[in-house]
């Protein structure tokens, strides 16, 4: 009987059981395991704070993504406003110029009838199925008057331009319409990735919140370290190339490769680089200026800003136009090192190219990090080294 008991797990049924004794104590193990279950099921289904941390991020991730795709089409669909707006005012016009030909192929009719010519060939014309039916008639041709010609002519030009107006503008109108759609899909697309990730992270206990901004300040300080090292070796790599050229200058002479005493020569690399510091510094400045503001999604200033908003405003400070979306912005330039990035240079984040951020020098940037922060300055490498993506110089 004792080996019979030993053999036997919790979920072992009941059913069969010999004795009483054997039986109680069966049903009571059940019982009580049955509580705890019902006591604290979230044991087994809640998920870890790191699953939790990690599904957060990726939304985030995700409502960035969505975010830069709903600024594409927000950008088309400001395009084809613009447009439908211009051919509707072109038809406007043209149906205008319409009437007044109508007018005075009019007023030749009349003018006929009161002649005594019997039905008005011209208001045949107008009656007739279509414009070329009415030319066919050699005789009329050969009645008509020079301006009376030219009238006929010019409706009729101005009758088949408007026609294919009016054709192109309900075209738009209706390309139009398609990317409002796709506007407000790509609008519900983030709201709703944000709403989760917000829904997540007020499940956390006080205790889980902290330790989650725990294991934030510990990747910050990882953050900055990383940053400190790339500043180092920006130094080291500065410092080196200054000896280099003091070497140079000195192995040349005091006058130069020219060999003309008392003149200074200017290469086109140094110039570059002083047009590009005076941008880059404007650009600056105007990051900067916005620290503190929030992130919003799809906004870009004054008063708040999403990751590509800013560094498109930063870089028109300069006089610097730039596309608005990060996936046009990466193209928008040259691609440099990290090692060899300078301040004013863009830089991306993830293989999806859904983030970015202005360099300010020794390894930190300012951004807008994402909903709920504020645009601040932080490393770059703020995510992992891995993240980055590419360094881009825009101007």
């Amino acid at each position: 009987m004792a080996s019979h008991r030993k053999s036997r797990t919790p979920g072992t049924r009941v059913a069969g059981i010999r004795t009483p004794a054997l039986a109680t104590a069966a049903l009571t193990s059940v019982a009580l395991l049955s509580q705890t279950a019902d006591a604290a099921p979230s044991d087994d289904d809640r998920p870890s704070l790191e699953e939790v941390e990690k599904k957060v991020d990726d939304l985030y991730r995700q409502a960035e993504s969505a975010t830069e795709k709903y600024n594409a089409v927000k950008e088309k669909t400001t395009k084809q406003r613009k447009r439908v707006d211009t051919l509707l005012d072109d038809v406007a016009k043209r149906t205008q110029t319409l009437n007044e030909a109508r007018e005075e192929l009019g007023s030749f009719a009349a003018a006929q009838y009161r002649t005594g010519a019997g039905v008005p060939d011209t208001a045949t014309f107008l009656l007739a199925d279509s414009p070329q039916d009415f030319f066919d008639r050699d005789q009329l041709m050969n009645r008509m008057t020079g301006r009376q010609k030219a009238a006929v002519d010019d409706y009729v030009t101005q009758q088949s331009e408007t026609m294919e107006k009016r054709k192109e503008a309900t075209e738009s109108l209706a390309t139009l319409t398609e990317s409002q759609d796709d506007l407000k899909t790509a609008k519900a697309t983030v709201q709703k990735k944000l709403s989760t990730a917000r829904e997540l992270m007020s499940k956390l206990t006080a205790e889980e919140k902290a330790r989650l901004a725990a294991a934030e300040k510990k990747k910050r300080e990882e953050a900055v370290r990383k940053a400190a090292e790339l500043a180092r070796q920006q130094a080291e790599q500065q410092e080196a190339e200054e000896e280099a050229r003091q070497q140079q200058q000195a192995e040349s002479g005091p006058s130069g490769t020219s060999g003309s005493s008392g003149s200074t020569s200017t290469t086109p690399s140094t110039s570059a680089d002083s047009s590009y510091a005076a941008k880059a510094e404007k650009a600056l400045a105007f990051a900067r200026a916005q620290i503190g503001k929030p992130y919003v999604w799809g906004a870009t200033g004054p008063d708040s800003y999403d990751c590509s908003g800013l560094t498109q405003g930063a870089w028109k400070a300069a006089g610097v136009s730039l596309p608005r979306t990060t996936y046009d912005q990466v193209e928008a330039g040259t691609t440099v090192a990290v090692s060899q990035a300078q301040p004013g240079d863009l830089v991306f984040f993830y293989d999806d190219i859904t983030h970015v951020g202005v360099y300010i020098g020794n390894g930190m940037m300012i951004h807008a990090p994402k909903p709920g922060t504020y645009v601040r300055e932080e490393s770059i490498f703020y995510d992992g080294e891995s993240s980055i993506h590419s360094v881009v110089r825009p101007a």
